[in-house]
This record gives C-alpha cells, structure tokens and sequence, in this order.
C-alpha cells in the first residue's frame, strides 16, 4: 500500500488552483493572555514547554522538557503533566517511563486516551486515563548497542522501514479510529496504523513537490477525515486524504513587518534564509478547533504569530509576535484549540504556557 500512494503522489501533478491563496489583508485579532493560567507544584518550573493538549473535561496536559537526567549533551527531557480546567495540578503521568528522551507533542484522541510522540526516543506512546501504557508504535534504539550514537541526518534520508520511526513528531485520527504520526526530522513521512495499532502504510518522501515533505513538524485532522500536515521547511501546509492524496496545499503570505525580528538568532536576510527560526510563516504548530464549523489556527516561529484560517486556507487574520513578555512569543511548539476563541499555546524559548482568549471583529 505504501508503493502505491508513493507511486500515485509521484504521478499526481497539481493544477494552480492547488495552491490556495491567502489573504495579505488579514486583521489583526485582539486578544488577551491569561496570567499564569496553570499553577505548578511548589519548586516545580517548566522547561521547554514542547506540548499542550486539551481532553473532554477540560483539563491540561502540558509535555515539556523538564526533569532532565544525563549530561548536559544527550540528557533525556520529558515530563507529562496533567491540571484541570481552572489550573490546579493534578498528577504527572508516565513518571520515569523508559520512553521519556526529548519531548515533541502530546494529543488527546476522542476517547480520552492521552498520546504523546517522543522525538528522542523514536516513539509514540498511548496512555489511559488511568495514567497506564495501553499502546506503543515504534522503538528506541538500544542503548547497551556498541554503535549506539545520535541519528544521522543524511539528505535524502536513508530508506523508512515500516514500523520505525526518525525523530517522530505528531499524530492525529480519523473518524474511523486510524492513526496518522508525522515522521517527522530525519523521514519524511506521514504513516498510517488501523485502531488497533497495525501498521497500514506511509505516503511521503524528502524533497519539496508536491506530497513530498522537508521535516513534518506537526499533523492535525477534520471533521471530515481530511490530514494537514504542516510541512515546516517547505512553509506550507499540504492536506491529503485518508489514501495519502493531495487534496491542496496551503501558504501564508501575510505580510512581515519591517521590524520583524526572530525570538532568537539573527534577523533573516532573506528569501532562503538558514535555521528553522529564520524562515518566515513556515508552521510549525497546527490545531483545528471542533465543529461544526472549523477553523483552522497555524503558528509560526517568525515572525512569532497564530493565524486563524479556513479550512480552505484563507487567512481570517492574525495575532501576536515574537518576544517575551505576556502576548508575545517564543516559539509557539504546539497549540490546543478547545473552541474558537480559546486556545493553549506552549513555548519553547519562554517555558511557558499561555492562555489565550480571542475577540475577533463581529
């Protein structure tokens, strides 16, 4: 199966109407952050906050890089932290699981199970809402192997073997129960498992074409089974179906302001500008609120700001920027999108988590 959405995609050619404009007229959104919307345990702080997901009964679950051990270079840094919908924490989840390396993203599927992608480790993880591992795709490198050593980052990646990951990053569902992991840094690849966890197949290869992808930073679904994929060193969004087929591909072209600068490292020169701060409104983080009318919200980390968008790819506007105080941000990692006008964004380069609540123009 997965020749064949390969060979499908390599046949398939995009018409220009596959290229969705946006607006560079977007609105600014008015809107406000929560002070200190989650309340930590005494002698407790967050470290990079690399995840936040949002479950039925509105509580939080924040996944940072945090309760570090190891040397400074190779420390494993993961946590799950759970709080409710007011902000009192609950419980940490998973506490010294063997797959805890270097957190990436954690989501919240229709049942309450609670998934986390672990790019260090090299796996996914599903948990119930009793804290227990119900689920496990993929595996982490051995350590007692004698060659054991960071993975490589050949362009073009080496060849993807079914059921392995190369610094995973995301998953999301359809409404059938499959699950889609973006996989993600080193692959590049969106792979397919049925509910029960068999592996169905994969679309994807390096590059920049059509379907193919230069690192799958984060992966998101609609109500109507469609799959976004935020292709970050491509700066695009491509959306598929279920098969792996190209339905659209979906770019941002608000305009930068000219005093624009990145939450860290060197302004950008310019178009082709190095280092995945640098380039400006490539996602990196993506989240579709629930129905029945979605929307769909993309951050990027230049010039730091969310958009809220049409399914379809018209930027309804925009909010926010690089920086550190309340209101602004540094690099928004993932985002949780409880309604419209409610969102969770958690940051790497602050160590935090805001609340932010939205007052769009009627």
């Amino acid at each position: 199966m997965r020749n064949f959405w390969l060979l499908t995609l390599g046949l398939m050619v995009l018409p220009a109407s596959g290229q969705v404009p946006t607006s560079s007229a977007a609105p600014e959104i008015p809107f406000e952050s929560v002070a200190d919307p989650l309340a930590l345990p005494k002698d407790m702080n967050f470290g990079e906050v690399a995840g936040i997901a949002v479950d039925s009964k509105k509580n939080i679950y924040v996944l940072h890089r945090g309760n570090t051990s190891g040397p400074a270079y190779g420390a494993a840094a993961a946590q799950l932290l759970e709080f409710d919908s007011h902000g009192k924490f609950l419980r940490e989840i998973g506490a010294h699981l063997y797959g805890w390396s270097y957190a990436h993203a954690v989501r919240i599927d229709r049942d309450d199970n609670i998934w986390v992608a672990d790019k260090g480790s090299d796996v996914v993880v599903r948990f119930n809402q009793q804290g227990r591992v119900t689920m496990v795709v993929g595996r982490k490198a051995e350590a007692s192997d004698e060659s054991a050593h960071p993975l490589e980052h050949p362009k073009p990646p080496l060849p993807a073997i079914d059921g392995y990951f190369r610094q995973v990053t995301d998953m999301t569902w359809d409404s059938d129960g499959n699950t889609y992991i973006s996989d993600g840094y080193i692959n590049s690849r969106v792979a397919k498992l049925d509910k029960d966890g068999n592996w169905v197949g994969s679309w994807g290869e390096y590059g920049s074409g059509p379907g193919q992808f230069n690192n799958l930073h984060s992966i998101a679904s609609d109500n109507a089974n469609n799959i976004y994929v935020a292709d970050r060193g491509n700066a695009r969004v491509q959306v598929f179906d279920t098969s792996g087929k190209l339905l659209r591909t979906l770019r941002i072209d608000v305009p930068v302001p000219p005093d624009a600068r990145p939450a860290i490292g060197n302004k950008p020169s310019g178009a082709g500008a190095a280092g995945p701060w640098a380039s400006a409104n490539a996602p990196w983080a993506l989240c579709i609120t629930p129905g029945p009318r979605q929307f769909l919200y993309v951050a990027d980390a230049f010039p730091g700001r969310v958009y809220k968008m049409t399914l379809d790819g018209k930027v309804l506007g925009w909010l926010g920027g690089a920086g550190k105080t309340l209101k602004k941000f540094g690099g928004i990692h993932e985002i949780a999108c409880p309604s419209e006008n409610e969102l969770y964004v958690a940051e790497l380069l602050n160590w935090r988590v805001q609340k932010l609540i939205l007052h769009p123009a009627q």
